[in-house]
Formats: structure tokens, sequence, C-alpha cells
């Protein structure tokens, strides 16, 4: 049940995308002629007034289908409700909707959040959790003998105190410490300690001890005081999702060769949403939210095939009064979706493999 609840919470993402298109589009009454969630051949279709609804078989996205690009329609191309008829700014609104439908949607789910599940909040204690040591490499910490569970709660007797502020300020330490000497003062249930240990230097130039670091307290929920504290409260963790999403694409740029090991496909993706529900399925709206903002910030990225892409075509269009030749565009286009379902396709394989199910069944 909670691997069927992450799907349909990402089947209902894409709806909401291709919504943003066709709403835009006919909001501005532009001409639509298909509407398609998944790409391939139609598992169902429906024969609307004017437009053509599907389901089909291959679940990487969706798609908003104009008559302007239908050799079989039998509409004149001159008709000023063709899309391609339309000014810049039109284009542009409804090509960007979907982007825009993401974010709004993934708004709402964290003050449906706030508003049915509660506001998580975290009673602070003294120090910062160690929750997991990073053990691929033998990692710094795991060398000094840190364990899962651990609390810091000073390094050179500089004490962390129980705010929020603590596990910034330890990250801080470690990261412009490459290759210097720090005394951590440790918290093992009831045993405190000492031990010293040095951060390795990154590839991004930063001291790191192979450690994942939490926030030391218990974590608590409660209802909000008013509906406008679920609106506040809502539009921090947006902003918040949205910041930690564009750095991670921003450090998917810079330091590709670690970051494109995080990537993940729709398997993981699912596997992921499945043990969150099975945890707690109010985890649920959380989820959404994070992977509506990643779906929204990947759309907009100027490459071929992606919303982005197509924004970059009117840009040109815009600055240089006519747009770029039909076939150089379709081309481009044509070339950016088989790479972008080739990506699909292996994400899908090796996320597969991954899998704790074929793990067992193929032992390394």
């Amino acid at each position: 049940m909670s691997v069927l609840a992450a799907i349909i919470v990402l089947g209902i993402l894409i709806v909401v995308h291709e919504l943003g298109h066709f709403g835009a589009a006919r909001f501005q009454g532009i001409r639509v002629n298909k509407f398609s969630i998944g790409f391939g051949p139609a598992l169902f279709k429906y024969d609307g007034k004017e437009t053509e609804y599907a389901l089909r078989i291959i679940p990487l996205g969706g798609y908003v289908g104009f008559p302007d690009d239908d050799p079989d329609s039998n509409i004149p191309l001159d008709d000023p409700n063709l899309l391609r008829n339309r000014p810049v700014l039109d284009r542009a609104i409804v090509i960007s909707a979907g982007v825009i439908a993401n974010l709004i949607f993934a708004y709402f789910l964290l003050i449906g959040q706030c508003l049915t599940v509660g506001i998580q909040d975290i009673t602070y204690q003294p120090g910062v959790l160690i929750p997991q040591i990073l053990t691929e490499v033998q990692s710094a910490a795991a060398t000094a003998g840190l364990q899962n569970g651990d609390v810091v709660l000073a390094i050179n007797n500089q004490v962390f105190a129980a705010d929020e502020t603590s596990m910034e300020s330890l990250r801080k330490t470690i990261q412009d410490s490459p290759n210097q000497s720090l005394n951590f003062t440790v918290k093992r249930g009831e045993d405190t300690f000492n031990v010293d240990i040095t951060p390795e230097l990154g590839d991004n130039g930063k001291g790191k001890i192979g450690v994942m670091l939490a926030p030391n307290g218990e974590l608590i929920k409660r209802r909000p005081r008013d509906i406008i504290e679920a609106f506040t409260v809502g539009a921090q963790q947006f902003e918040r999702y949205t910041k930690l999403t564009v750095q991670g694409f921003g450090q998917l740029v810079t330091n590709f060769q670690e970051s494109a090991k995080q990537v993940a496909g729709p398997i993981a993706i699912v596997a992921v949403g499945a043990e969150l529900a099975k945890n707690d399925i109010g985890n649920l709206f959380q989820f959404g939210a994070l992977i509506s903002i990643n779906l929204a910030v990947i759309n907009i990225l100027p490459l071929p095939a992606l919303d982005g892409g197509q924004l970059a075509f009117l840009l040109v269009e815009g600055i240089f009064g006519k747009p770029l030749p039909n076939k150089l565009q379709e081309g481009i286009m044509q070339t950016g979706l088989v790479l972008l379902l080739g990506l699909g396709i292996f994400l899908i394989l090796r996320d597969t493999a991954n899998l704790a199910f074929f793990q067992q069944l193929f032992p390394q």
C-alpha cells in the first residue's frame, strides 16, 4: 500500500504539471488537441469535444499537444488561436505554467501538512546528533571510533547550545578546518569523552569527517494556532526546500562527479516515498512537496525537451524578432527527448538493481 501511495503521489504531480500547461492555454483561448499522462502506446483514451485525453504506458512524464504540430489537423494555419500564432508572452505563459503549477501545489501541500498532520517542532537539547557514520570509505570519524547515535557537545571547548544554530556551527567548523586536528567532546549514552579528529580535505576544498548531522532533540507535532500560522510555516518550509533543491542542482554543476551518484530515478523515488509512507502516511505531504519542487526546478532548466528549453527558444525569438527554423528546433527537441528517455531508462534499471529485493536475489 505504501508503494502504491508513493506512485499515486508521483502521478498526481505529473497531472498537476500538465494541467498547468493545459489550463494556461485554455484560459487564453489557445487550441489544445491532446492531453497525455505518460508516453508510448495508450492504455486509455477519451475523445473530448476538442481534446484527446490519454493515459500511456511509459510513466516518465506527460505532455500537452497542440494542433500546430498535428499534420492531420484541419484547422487553418492562420487561425489566431493556434499557439504559434500567439505573441511570445502568451506562449511563454503556457510553457512556464507547468512549473508554476508544481510550485503552487508544493506550497499548498505543505500548508495541508500543517493543517492535518501538524507542525513539526524540535525540543532542542545541547549538542549535535550524529545519526549515521559514513562507512563507504574509512572516514576520519570512523577511524576515530565515533558511532551512530553519538552527540557532539563541543569542539575545542566551543560548546554547542540547545538551539537550531548548533548543527550549522558544527558543520562550518569542520568545513573550515581541513587537515587540522580538532578536539571533540562526545556524549555516548551516559558517558562523555574527548577524541581528536582531523577533517580530511574534500573535493570541494572543505573539510569533512564522513558523518551525517542532525539536530539533537525530540521531534514533536502540534496543531497550528490558526490558519495564518499554517500559511506562514508552509511558506517557510517552501522557501527552505526550494533553496535546498536549487543548491543541490548547483552542486551537480560544480561537483558533478560526486553529486551525479546521488541522482535518483522514478524507482528510487518511489522506494523513498514508500518508506516514508510506511513510517507515517502523513510524510507523503512532505514527500510530494519536495518532488514537486524538484520537478519545477528540473523543468525550468534550459535543456532540450524541457520547458526551459522551449523558453530559451522563445527568448531567442524575442531578442532577434524571429524564431529559429522549425527543422532546427524539432531536431534539438527530438534529440533532447531521446536523451531524456534514455537517462530515465538508465536510472530505472540502476535503481531497480539497487533495491534490497534484487540485492538479495543477486548478492555481490
